[in-house]
């Protein structure tokens, strides 16, 4: 099956780094991009989006607060915060809000957990 992921990072940079990951470990999945959390949501109001990879410190609002927003628009979305700042705090508030904690430098294999994780859900909820 194919899933629309949308990449949340106000870095060009990082953008690429996680496009460039997901063309290795889902070629055929669909990736639509965003530089900040008024953007993700315009997208996610517009367009289908299935999945979401959000950076934790951007802009405005932070990746935790788009979390909470995409969660409540769409509560069985997969959603990953991704960062670098591993403290207790952030880590916990992206459970309690129930998105996944990516830590950057984002690696392949947990990136890989995290969207197979994603797509058997996603599997699941559309039966």
């Amino acid at each position: 099956m194919t899933y629309r992921v949308l990449v949340v990072d106000d870095s060009k940079l990082a953008r690429m780094a996680v496009a460039k990951a997901l063309r290795t470990l889902q070629p055929e999945w669909i990736r639509v991009e965003a530089t900040n959390a008024d953007e993700a949501l315009a997208l996610v109001r517009d367009s289908a989006v299935d999945i979401a990879l959000l950076d934790f410190n951007m802009p405005g609002r932070d990746g935790l607060d788009l979390a909470a927003d995409l969660r409540r628009l769409h509560p069985a979305m997969p959603v990953a915060v991704i960062s670098a700042n591993t403290q207790v705090e952030v880590v916990n508030r992206a459970r309690e809000i129930g998105a996944t904690f990516l830590p950057k430098p984002l690696a392949d294999p947990a990136l890989k957990e995290f969207l197979a994780v994603a797509a058997l859900h996603l599997a699941s909820v559309s039966r």
